[in-house]
């Protein structure tokens, strides 16, 4: 990822559940996903607002059905994609009843698309989630 990339990131709004709620609401949930991915705090120092969009990834990524989860990766872009691992890998810091199963489905089909490159790139970035 760039840094032009972390620049934007930086100064994204970070009101995650004010913006994926209405979607989730009309259960528009990939569309949800591209938003709190879109909107990631990569660059925010503040620890409350990076669990608060980890709480709201993370209710997103357990409302897609396992049969969806294909299709929504395959609408993220690459950058998208590492955002999502990031948060797999978070997600696995704090397990609730099925989600680790669910999340591993997630972290395959993340890798099919992003391959090892976004492992990589997501153990060596600084930048957290």
């Amino acid at each position: 990822m760039t840094s032009k990339y972390y620049e934007n990131k930086s100064n994204a709004r970070h009101d995650n559940y004010e913006i994926a709620t209405p979607q989730l609401e009309k259960r528009r949930y990939i569309e949800a996903l591209k938003l709190v991915l879109g909107n990631a705090p990569v660059g925010s120092t503040n620890q409350q607002v990076k669990d608060n969009a980890l709480a709201i990834t993370l209710k997103v990524l357990l409302a897609i059905k396992s049969a969806q989860i294909e299709e929504a990766v395959g609408n993220l872009s690459l950058d998208d994609i590492d955002i999502l691992m990031k948060y797999i890998y978070r997600g696995f810091e704090y397990p609730s009843e099925g989600s680790s199963g669910h999340l591993l489905l997630w972290h395959e089909k993340a890798f099919n698309v992003g391959g090892s490159g976004s492992i990589v790139r997501v153990l060596s970035d600084r930048m957290r989630v």
